[in-house]
């Protein structure tokens, strides 16, 4: 039998349809050059340690190199993963006798690890990059409405009058929890299991810190067993993923109903629209309609994940090849979804006129109608509300004669007769007045927004510093690498 793993304890090969079945091979294109990475480091550890001699070494790390330089697409895919199929080139490039060296001290347990974990740090790198440059959208459109009027919206009626910045801004505020969240789940990626082997650790004098050091992880999964059986970076990576779609999906939401002609708040680019068909003048807002749905894949993934690693044993378990392709998928789909939403809120045309004139739709200002009520007069607010709530039925603009006449009803006196003009009323009615009036810490008033962006982008720049920080890391410690094993393999 020629396939080098299963030669010495199986006699069998697998059929066509079990190898399939068994494979990992197409989810493993994720892991191809993470894969290359861990070779090299674990290859140039061995040689430091001296447990394979310099030639064979450099033999290996030429032979790695050549095959990252190939691509994935010359291995031999009828192999059951990447790590034996990456490893049997190898050894058809430099023989048995130097190649066959490269795994010692090393399961396929930790291997995998290790190449997850690396790869999911560099997408989890990019999505941070990904919800920042959102974020920033956001705010540099907020910054360019503080006094741009809307309906603010409970139950998805119309509530309070506030402003368009006020509402980019909240969505904002809940992407830079996302932000924090996958900042949080990075740091307990960044931890390299390398070493471990099959889950006992080995024999060999193994220096871990040496290959976590090429590898630019910040610490190790020091517990052998727990390294290689643990996919909770996984569940945790899942969840954030889940809980930042959803959020998008509610960005996407907002966008399906503002650009019907019913609301006619904005429009969106055609980049991001569809039309019929077989009716001419439909302009559907397919991207955001899309992202909605494929929520699910971030949730679904999420699911799997919890169901497939909720009853393992310690310590590895095959179950667990099924984990990675959940991964990627959400990771895929959610990065995609960053940036598509955040094209279509860069690029989107805002109806500043509709926003305006549907800001007082169905007595918006009834609020503040009650608050004024309570400050000028001294009654009780509950009283102020039922008061403002009689008026509210009659479904007529409220003047101060009306006022009277609820009020006489409730309290058996007028409200003008307690200092309550038409000045206060009209003052309380308009808009603009309600909005400039809410100017405490997290309020509309533009003098407050103004204060928020402003946080905001203090905080953008500290992130930015972060995001260039954990590049500089790895990216040092992959030139670190490169360099020496250029330097070993030319021995």
């Amino acid at each position: 039998m020629s396939n080098i793993l299963r030669r010495g304890r199986l006699e069998a090969a697998q059929d066509e349809e079990i190898l399939r079945y068994t494979s990992s091979m197409e989810a493993d294109r994720w892991i191809f050059n993470a894969d290359i990475l861990v070779d090299l480091a674990h290859t140039v550890m061995l040689k430091e340690q001296g447990i394979i001699k310099e030639e064979d070494c450099s033999k290996i790390l030429s032979g790695l190199l050549k095959i990252r330089e190939e691509g994935m697409e010359k291995l031999d895919f009828s192999y059951e993963d990447i790590h034996i199929s990456l490893e049997s080139r190898l050894i058809d490039m430099v023989g048995e006798d130097v190649g066959g060296r490269m795994h010692s001290g090393r399961s396929r347990n930790d291997e995998v690890a290790t190449c997850i974990r690396l790869t999911l740090r560099e997408e989890l790198l990019g999505l941070l990059e990904e919800i920042f440059a959102l974020r920033e959208t956001l705010v540099t459109l907020a910054e360019k409405h503080t006094q741009t009027l809307m309906p603010g919206f409970t139950h998805l009626q119309h509530a309070q009058p506030t402003t368009l910045a006020h509402h980019l801004c909240a969505h904002e505020s809940a992407l830079g929890r996302d932000f924090d969240r996958v900042q949080d789940a990075f740091s307990r990626v960044n931890l390299c299991p390398l070493g471990a082997a099959a889950f006992a650790s080995t024999g060999f004098n193994l220096n871990r810190k040496r290959t976590q050091e090429l590898l630019g992880f910040e610490g190790l999964l020091e517990n052998s067993m727990d390294a290689v059986s643990s996919r909770d970076f996984l569940i945790e990576c899942a969840s954030v993923f889940s809980n930042l779609m959803i959020n998008l999906s509610r960005m996407a939401e907002e966008l399906v109903i503002w650009s019907s002609s019913e609301f006619g708040f904005i429009e969106l680019d055609d980049m991001y629209a569809s039309t019929s068909s077989i009716m001419p003048q439909k302009k559907n807002p397919d991207a955001a309609e899309l992202m909605r749905g494929k929520t699910g894949v971030a949730v679904g993934a999420l699911m799997s994940l919890l169901t497939i690693c909720k009853g393992l044993p310690l310590s590895y378990n095959r179950d667990l090849q099924e984990a990675t392709p959940n991964i990627w998928r959400s990771a895929e789909t959610v990065r995609a979804s960053v940036r598509v939403m955040e094209g279509m809120v860069r690029t989107m045309k805002v109806h500043t006129d509709v926003l305006s004139s549907q800001s007082v739709t169905g007595f918006t200002t009834a609020t503040e109608l009650a608050d004024t009520l309570v400050r000028e007069t001294g009654i009780p607010f509950r009283t102020a509300h039922q008061i403002v709530g009689m008026l509210a039925k009659e479904r007529e603009k409220p003047t101060m004669e009306r006022i009277d006449s609820a009020a006489e009803v409730v309290l058996g006196e007028s409200l003008s007769s307690r200092g309550l003009t038409e000045k206060m009323v009209k003052e309380a009615l308009n808009p603009v007045s309600n909005i400039n009036r809410r100017k405490i810490a997290g309020g509309p008033a533009p003098e407050e927004m103004k204060h928020y962006i402003s946080k905001r982008q203090a905080e953008f720049e500290l992130n930015a510093q972060e995001i260039t920080t954990l590049k500089d890391i790895m990216d040092s410690a992959f030139e670190n690498l490169f360099s020496v094993v250029e330097e070993y393999r030319k021995i």
